[in-house]
């Protein structure tokens, strides 16, 4: 079965990549409120799971499928700007969060939900959407997740996001925009007139005269999602490429110790050390840290052990090996 999204010259000369901040924060966070793990990057951790005590969070969360369910109401994910820089970005989709239209909210919270959950919308989550303040609510609730869980980490996944985005930009330059959308995924082909995207259900989606974003994706890896439901935004999400693959794991799971942070960190555990004491040699938060050795010890990077009140880490041969392979 396939979803055929139609397009033109217009939609065409207007397609764009762009990461999108909120897409990869709802993405972990529907991880977190389902206890589940990410088949990368593993459990969302302890400062996830915290977060959710936030009223705003939760009422976040709510409104995230469970059990199967694959539909998300698209005024969570707004369509990401053009601005580069990644704060830029969610800020942007933060303020077209609390900015939806009412019968649009109303629209996708009641009446999509209806038709793709399997479970009713909560009594109290409604009530919060028929009193015109759950736009806010919502913004408030995205803005304090990131915060307390991804934007210590934003800069590593970014430099996943920004080496994909380059990678195809060479390709459209090299062989065109049409041979680029084919091979975003297996699931996603080009016909010359329409992307065409496998899904349990067939479709026709009409995105003539609209801009179409392209977002990879590394905490919502490895699904593809099409958002057609906001009035005038299109946005499709494919797996950034080298996250979860087979050359990751035989080289040391790189997508998760890129950047100067984890490269840094690995640098001083020649000597087991807390995570305190990395954050006071490094300059880094103690959070910070934290969240980084829990990636690199989920990848065999770093060992840790309890040595009376505190736990310790080492960097293991394997990313030592890493290391010298790097110089």
């Amino acid at each position: 079965m396939v979803l055929t999204l139609r397009v033109d010259a217009d939609t065409v000369s207007r397609t764009r990549f762009s990461p999108s901040p909120a897409a990869e924060s709802l993405a972990w966070l529907k991880l977190a409120a389902a206890s589940g793990r990410h088949p990368v990057f593993g459990d969302p951790g302890p400062l996830a799971r915290a977060s959710l005590a936030h009223p705003d969070v939760a009422l976040l969360a709510d409104l995230l499928p469970r059990d199967g369910d694959t539909y998300t109401p698209d005024l969570l994910t707004p369509q990401p700007g053009t601005d580069t820089q990644g704060r830029d970005l969610l800020d942007a989709q933060i303020a077209q969060i609390e900015a939806a239209a009412q019968d649009d909210l109303e629209s996708q919270v009641f009446h999509y939900t209806r038709t793709h959950w399997s479970r009713p919308l909560d009594t109290e989550t409604r009530r919060v959407a028929e009193s015109g303040r759950m736009q806010r609510r919502l913004a408030n609730g995205l803005a304090r997740f990131w915060r307390d869980t991804l934007a210590d980490g934003w800069p590593d996944l970014r430099s996943i996001l920004d080496q994909d985005i380059a990678h195809r930009a060479t390709g459209i330059a090299t062989h065109g925009i049409g041979r680029t959308l084919g091979t975003l995924h297996p699931d996603i082909a080009w016909s010359g007139d329409a992307v065409t995207i496998e899904k349990t259900w067939d479709g026709e989606v009409d995105g003539t005269g609209r801009d179409l974003v392209l977002a990879p994706g590394v905490l919502n890896w490895p699904d593809v999602i099409i958002q057609v439901d906001t009035p005038g935004q299109l946005v499709l999400y494919y797996p950034a490429q080298r996250v979860g693959t087979g050359r990751d794991r035989r080289s040391g799971n790189l997508a998760q110790v890129v950047g100067n942070a984890r490269a840094a960190i690995l640098a001083d555990l020649e000597t087991a050390r807390s995570t305190a004491e990395l954050a006071a040699r490094l300059g880094y938060s103690p959070g910070t840290v934290s969240y980084h050795l829990g990636a690199l010890h989920r990848a065999r990077l770093v060992t840790k052990v309890r040595d009376g009140r505190y736990v310790l880490y080492q960097r293991t041969a394997r990313a030592a090996g890493l290391l010298e392979a790097r110089d």
